[in-house]
């Protein structure tokens, strides 16, 4: 069976014939994009104190629906990019625009749809994230080019996946400090590090097509790079913590995603995509870790 990372199957399968290939370029059949979008929005949105409970609840609740929206118009807008690229990708070439089972003036309309959806949610936050905001979609137009002109699109994809630490810190407080930007420090590299194993899959097809990437860049190195990354990330978030001035829980409970980290580090193996990818599924369980030992630490305060 071709290597592919489409599940055209569960939920998907019951809608009718005409959203499916809709809710396949919103990668609805993989939540997983969603989750990593939301969880470092999740950690800016529980660190700093100060904040009434039932206004961090809103907040969650906010940033959940609008990292659903814009993580599926990311989507939407790196496949009108790569339509062409994604048809000589094994793992791609059956997407929605790559295939044809959508044209670009449909792209256009979803993504239209997901942006005013995405703007609602936005107007519901502080006016510092408004201006925030509009950074974000400047990295989710350039994200898709960078494998074009960099071996580091995965860095600029933790940029962009990142920016939700930042947003939910200053939506939650009204400001960016010091705290906020070595918790996007952190956001940065785990996702520079999970990007990067994920990339491992499309290495031969990257290296044909001559797409650049982090991933073929440090191939004959993989372990040691992405433990850097995670490591690194560990000691952003041991800063912000102190920053933050958390209890002693959150530096004990940050035990917990420094193993399932260190896990995937021992088990990576990048001639095996399937287990690249699982490894790239299972940071949804490290970010929620680290959002539990950031909570641990608020609570015992």
């Amino acid at each position: 069976m071709a290597h592919t990372d489409i599940r055209a199957t569960g939920w998907i399968r019951v809608l009718p014939p005409a959203l499916r290939p809709y809710a396949l370029l919103a990668r609805l059949d993989r939540p997983i994009g969603t989750w990593l979008l939301f969880l470092p929005g999740l950690w800016g949105i529980l660190l700093p104190g100060g904040v009434a409970p039932w206004e961090r609840v809103r907040l969650i609740a906010l940033f959940a629906i609008g990292s659903l929206v814009m993580r599926s118009a990311g989507c939407v807008v790196n496949d009108m990019w790569d339509r062409d690229l994604d048809r000589q990708v094994e793992r791609t070439r059956g997407r929605p625009l790559a295939s044809g089972a959508l044209r670009m003036r449909h792209a256009a309309a979803f993504l239209i749809l997901l942006l005013a959806a995405g703007l609602a949610v936005l107007l519901a936050l502080d006016p510092l994230c408004w201006a925030l905001g509009v950074g974000s979609l400047v990295l989710v137009g350039l994200y898709p080019l960078a494998k074009r002109v960099t071996w580091w699109p995965q860095l600029v994809m933790g940029f962009t996946f990142g920016f939700g630490a930042p947003m939910g810190y200053a939506a939650a407080t009204g400001r960016i400090d010091a705290t906020a930007l070595l918790l996007y420090a952190a956001a940065i590299l785990w996702d520079l590090g999970f990007d990067t194993v994920y990339g491992f899959q499309d290495m031969e097809d990257d290296a044909l097509i001559g797409v650049k990437s982090t991933s073929r860049m440090v191939a004959a190195y993989p372990r040691r790079f992405v433990a850097a990354c995670y490591a690194l990330t560990l000691v952003a978030l041991l800063g912000a913590g102190a920053l933050a001035r958390l209890g002693m829980a959150f530096f004990v409970v940050l035990i917990l995603p420094a193993f399932l980290l260190s896990w995937q580090v021992r088990s990576l193996d990048i001639g095996s995509p399937a287990r690249c990818l699982a490894l790239f599924r299972s940071n949804r369980e490290v970010g929620l870790a680290v959002s539990l030992a950031i909570l641990a630490g608020r609570v015992a305060l």
